[in-house]
């Protein structure tokens, strides 16, 4: 059955996006550049809310920039034909090789787990990774921590009062003093 993961960059502090509505932080160097494309050459699908997928757009067109380097033009030919699930209640139709999503996320993963296929269902954006982890529909959190205290803005991990055991499955730290933590959910039976 395919996993669920969550992964974006996180300031120290615990935030994706600071105060002021800046990520700028985040801006990878190469090499975590490079460690982002390997990760997402693992995902079959990704969801996305509408901030998250409009952002993503111009990666629809980036491809036909002549000066954009290798890595780059690399990572626009892996996201570009990647299948894409939008949730929005605002946006009427969407590009590329993106469909908006029929149903509720539930619904979505429950349907997306039972399709044949391979790689990860990826989700992105905290609004929707927030809304997946409140229903305990994620397999695995990813945290690329960055060396930053952004003091506040819009949090990794959704404010709920709710207990989530996890494992480490991996880490890994890079030159521009960012480290990586790949944190399995713990499932436990119940009685």
């Amino acid at each position: 059955m395919r996993g669920v993961t969550y992964s974006m960059g996180v300031s120290l502090d615990g935030y994706i996006v600071g105060p002021d509505g800046r990520f700028d932080w985040t801006e990878p160097d190469e090499e975590l550049f490079r460690f982002v494309t390997d990760e997402i050459r693992e995902v079959g699908v990704h969801l996305l809310g509408r901030r998250l997928y409009e952002t993503m757009l111009y990666w629809e067109t980036a491809d036909q920039d002549p000066s954009l380097g290798g890595s780059l033009r690399e990572w626009a030919a892996i996201w570009k034909p990647l299948p894409k699930v939008v949730f929005s209640t605002t946006l009427s139709t969407v590009r590329g090789s993106a469909r908006l999503a029929s149903g509720g996320l539930p619904e979505e993963i429950e349907r997306l787990r039972a399709e044949p296929g391979e790689g990860d269902i990826a989700i992105g954006g905290a609004t929707l990774a927030a809304e997946a982890a409140a229903l305990g529909l994620i397999d695995e959190y990813r945290a690329r921590v960055h060396p930053v205290l952004v003091g506040g803005g819009v949090p990794f991990f959704p404010r709920r009062e709710r207990r989530v055991d996890l494992e480490l499955v991996g880490t890994r730290a890079f030159g521009s003093g960012v480290v990586c933590l790949r944190h399995r959910v713990v499932r436990r039976a119940s009685l």
